[in-house]
């Protein structure tokens, strides 16, 4: 059996996955904060394990423990959302990453396979329109996010094919809040928190109704890759 994990922080990121296959067949449960969805393709002798606990390093490495729990892990995929560093990287498109890059270690991981020259870099916070002009700078990447660092790095340790599939919610020059004062140091969301601060603050408004718009096209651009990856007969439905 080929155990393919496929690790997200947040459940908006596989929705449009997930809705790709037919709701009866995945067996969705909760392990403390992680919450997982699995799928068996008995005649390919493979299974699908999507998984997300929140944002940053230390949520994606307890996705990955949680799957690893019910046997060893064939394929590893670091999924979601992330931000553009570079105009020439559009909102609603997902790409495939060729390397990822630790921002706190420096530490480099190729994927298996990507677009030529995608660099992301795992950085331990949101980035601000300040902030990506510096990592673009410092790293000569294109995008940005806040756990594929973690996953690349099990990859690693485990021999195992990694790959990287990121789309874009947030282009290089929108002006947005401050998300990190929302994120616990689970990786949890506050999301109540943050939807009373935006109705306050009517300016953010546009750019937040953009953003999920964009959020919304990149897990479908997400998704396509995804099954282009994992089904590239595209036999399932």
């Amino acid at each position: 059996m080929t155990r393919t994990a496929i690790i997200a922080a947040m459940p908006g990121e596989l929705k449009s996955f997930l809705d790709s296959q037919s709701k009866e067949d995945w067996v969705h449960e909760r392990r403390g904060k992680v919450r997982l969805w699995r799928l068996v393709w008995p005649e390919d002798q493979s299974e699908w394990i999507a998984a997300c606990a929140g944002a940053g390093q230390a949520a994606a490495t307890c996705a990955f423990a949680e799957i690893e729990k019910s046997g060893p892990i064939d394929i590893a995929i670091s999924t979601g959302w992330a931000g553009a560093l570079r105009e020439d990287y559009c909102t609603g498109q997902a790409y495939c990453v060729s390397t990822v890059v630790d921002t706190l270690t420096g530490e480099r991981f190729p994927t298996s396979d990507g677009a030529p020259n995608c660099l992301l870099v795992t950085s331990p916070q949101v980035a601000d329109m300040q902030e990506k002009e510096r990592l673009a700078s410092a790293y000569s990447a294109a995008l940005v996010d806040m756990e594929a660092a973690a996953i690349a790095r099990l990859a690693q340790m485990r021999q195992i094919p990694f790959y990287c599939i990121k789309g874009i919610s947030d282009g290089v020059n929108d002006q947005l809040p401050d998300f990190n004062s929302f994120i616990l140091p689970n990786g949890a969301f506050q999301l109540s928190r943050f939807v009373l601060f935006s109705i306050l603050r009517p300016w953010y408004w546009p750019a937040l109704i953009q953003m999920g718009e964009n959020s919304r096209k990149a897990a479908q651009s997400i998704a396509e890759c995804l099954l282009h990856l994992l089904n590239p007969r595209g036999q399932y439905k």
